[in-house]
């Protein structure tokens, strides 16, 4: 699914089930979110940063239970990966674990595998919740 507002955005991606047009970039971002079990992110700008370190930072707060987050071209997030290890964390404005968030990786099996892992871990959470 994808939600799209600005108005210089591409069209939709052929290969989506739904697609649904937003009036406020407020309500696409809490959709985003609602209605996620995991993420893909590609490289992206501006938009793309603002909803990936959105989301982060709602899992690290715990304010949305933790799902998988894939960003996918090591080339592309390496230099963010970098910025917020070298800098975040030294400065203690995030933690070490907090770098576990978000999962770089250049290939999409190892995207898929970490996708299915993350999900059977909050399956098998929500059951031990249950007892």
């Amino acid at each position: 699914m994808s939600y799209r507002v600005l108005p210089t955005e591409q069209q939709a991606n052929p290969y989506l089930d739904r697609f649904i047009e937003m009036n406020h970039f407020f309500v696409r971002k809490v959709m985003l979110v609602k209605y996620s079990r995991a993420f893909v992110v590609m490289p992206g700008g501006l938009g793309t940063l603002d909803e990936a370190f959105e989301t982060l930072t709602l899992i690290q707060c715990r304010k949305l239970e933790r799902f998988p987050i894939v960003a996918m071209g090591s080339d592309f997030w390496g230099h963010m990966r970098n910025f917020v290890r070298q800098s975040l964390v030294p400065h203690k404005t995030i933690s070490v674990e907090d770098l576990e968030l978000l999962h770089v990786t250049d290939s999409p099996q190892e995207a898929i595998s970490y996708i299915r892992d993350g999900l059977a871990r909050s399956v098998a959470a929500a059951a031990g919740s249950i007892d």
